[in-house]
Parts: structure tokens; sequence; C-alpha cells
């Protein structure tokens, strides 16, 4: 992530920090969808169906010309599926944990995006990152209570109750790292709009590949689920579009630092509308993890 070169205004963050919390009450709106009748690949698939559908309105109005290269037509089907894997993967996250949980695990996606970028670009971690690194993780692990301190169940029943739900945020974390790197490898060069309507296209597509798989649409079995997919669909939907037409206008990158701030958001709005709450260590960890991830996006390069 990219820090602007040039301190923000106010409008600028005022406009990412609205990002941040529509992005945040996407989640707390698929878990209702969740406690409802919904399953993840059918939220995934209303999802990214309907925010290529909006900026594909916007490639039009705006006359973009869409062109690929031999090199982006090889690449860009790759970060599709691997954007696609982990939208069905953090849902799944936020379907088993507290959301602001799920939202702190993914978060150690810079620390996979280092992992990837060594593996196959053979480039060393930033020393910033090595620094942060061990933050991070102390931090996850308070948020997370790893030791089942907080929760008085022990560290085998805490692991009981939250392993599937870390085991796919994580694998989340790793598939978005991957797709950050290739992307900037890759497909750096490609529009933006254009970039994110062919990968939700394929993630749309990989999610109805597993609808089909488990048998057709899970639908909501009450007035809150169809309340909750028509919110996940339409906050999803508007950030992106503010993203894509707001941002550019104000000079501001579309993934700033400052909405990694998401799962603060995603905490304060999990506790008003779903009554889920964390012990304070946790939230002291979800702190630090935040504030630590939010340090690596503003540094200057």
């Amino acid at each position: 992530m990219t820090a602007p070169s040039k301190a923000l205004s106010g409008t600028a963050f005022a406009t990412l920090l609205l990002i941040a919390l529509m992005m945040g009450a996407n989640h707390v709106a698929a878990r209702i969808a969740f406690n409802n009748g919904v399953d993840v690949a059918t939220a995934v698939v209303f999802r990214s169906t309907v925010t290529v559908c909006v900026i594909a309105a916007l490639l039009a109005v705006q006359g973009v010309r869409v062109s690929f290269t031999a090199r982006h037509k090889r690449f860009l089907p790759v970060i599709g599926l691997l954007i696609g894997v982990q939208s069905l993967c953090l849902y799944s996250a936020v379907a088993r944990l507290p959301v602001a949980l799920a939202l702190l695990a993914f978060n150690t996606y810079p620390i996979w995006t280092a992992l990837w970028a060594a593996v196959f670009y053979k480039h060393p971690p930033e020393r910033p990152l090595l620094i942060a690194m061990p933050a991070i993780l102390v931090g996850l692990s308070l948020a997370l209570d790893v030791f089942g301190a907080a929760s008085g169940l022990g560290a085998s029943g805490q692991w009981a109750r939250i392993g599937a739900g870390v085991a796919f945020a994580l694998a989340a974390a790793a598939t978005f790292g991957m797709a950050l790197v290739l992307t900037q490898h890759e497909a750096s060069d490609v529009d933006g709009r254009v970039r994110t309507a062919t990968t939700m296209a394929i993630a749309a597509v990989i999610a109805l590949a597993t609808v089909a798989v488990q048998g057709g649409f899970h639908l909501p079995t009450a007035p809150a689920g169809w309340a909750g997919i028509a919110a996940l669909t339409f906050l999803y939907g508007t950030a992106f579009t503010i993203m894509f037409t707001v941002l550019p206008r104000l000079g501001v990158v579309g993934n700033s630092a400052i909405m990694n701030v998401e799962p603060v958001f995603a905490l304060v709005l999990a506790w008003l509308v779903l009554g889920q709450a964390i012990a304070p260590v946790q939230v002291a960890g979800a702190l630090i993890v935040v504030g630590a991830v939010v340090a690596l996006g503003m540094r200057k390069r």
C-alpha cells in the first residue's frame, strides 16, 4: 500500500473513513444474512454480480476503452481466481467468528504480501514490515485470545471454537496477499476499474460454481436475511463506486491505509447490531493490529 504524497484534505479523509465504515458494515450485514439461512457462496454471487454491473456501467458512461496484453490475459484470470477464493474464505470466517476478529485475522495480509513477493520475485521484506510484524502477531494473539484466558475456555477450548474461522481468515489473507503481489507486478498498468470488473466477474463465476456444487442457492429464510443480503450488496457496491468515482478526483489512491480501520468500525457495529462483545484485552489487541497495519500503509516510500 502506498501513501499519498501530499496531506489528505478533510473531505478525502472523511471519504476514506466512509468507505471503511461501509466495508465494515458490509461484513456485519453478511453475518445477519448468514444467521438467517444464506450461505457464503450465495452472498458472494449477489455481492460480486451487482458490483460488476455497477462498475461496468461506470466504464460505459466514462467511455473507458478496454484492452489487454498477452500478459494481462494470462494473469488477470489468476488474480480473479485468487480474489474469488479470498471472498469465499473471508465470508466463511465472518460466518464463524465475531466479525471484528475475522477482519483482524484477515488484516495480516501485509505479511503474506511480503512472503509472496519474496517467493515469486525474490524481493526481501522491507525493514518497516519486519519491525511491524511482531506487533501485528502479538496484537492478533491478544485479539483472538489464543490461550483462552479471557474466555475461560483454555487454549484447547478456545481453538475448538475459533480454529476453523481463523483458518478461513488466514486463507483469505494469504490469497489476497498473493493477488496483490501479482497485480503489482503483472497487471498494475491495467485501469483499476477494468481490473476490478474483471476480477469481480471471475469471483462471481467461482461463487456460482460453488453454488452449483452445493445444489443451488441458499436464500434467506427470514426477512432479516433478505435485509442482510440487500445491505451487504448495496454497501459493497457503493463503497467500490465511491472508490472509483470520488477518490480519484480527490487525489487519493483507492487502497489508502486509512481504510484499514475497517475492523474498528466492524467491532463497534457488531456490538451495536449483533450484540457481539469481546474482552478489553482483545480490544487492545485489535487496536495494536490496526495501528501497525495503518502505520505500514502510511509510511513514505
